[in-house]
């Protein structure tokens, strides 16, 4: 295997964490940081992952109120699940939502109008 390969099987080995066994441990992904409104640094335990969210498509113009619109209803240490839909660049696509599973951070963009997108569930 060569370099690529094992950062990728190494992403994959994190995402695989995050969504199997996270359910039967009792500590979650968290958001770390709001990095922008697409990109969202999550942590569980020691791992750190680079999440851009999907199909998300905010304006220049509107990237201050998006960023602090996810920052306040996702609040650093929130606690997260994520749904991954795929990797672009080396970054896991994903949608993230709140540990109740009610809140939807693409989804939050889209109703305040801040996402230019319209993306399938």
């Amino acid at each position: 295997m060569n370099i690529p390969e094992l950062k990728l099987l190494s992403k994959f080995s994190i995402i695989v964490f995050l969504i199997v066994l996270n359910p039967v441990i009792a500590n979650s992904a968290e958001i770390l940081q709001i990095k922008s409104p697409t990109t969202i640094l999550v942590g569980d335990q020691n791992r750190n992952l680079t999440i851009r969210l999907f199909c998300v498509d905010v304006s220049e113009s509107d990237e201050f109120e998006a960023t602090n619109l996810l920052k306040s209803e996702f609040p650093r240490g929130s606690k997260v699940k994520i749904k991954p839909f795929g990797f672009k660049e080396n970054v896991l696509l994903a949608k993230v939502f709140n540990i109740k599973g009610n809140k939807e951070m693409t989804q939050l963009l889209i109703s305040k109008k801040l996402n230019r997108e319209n993306c399938p569930n």
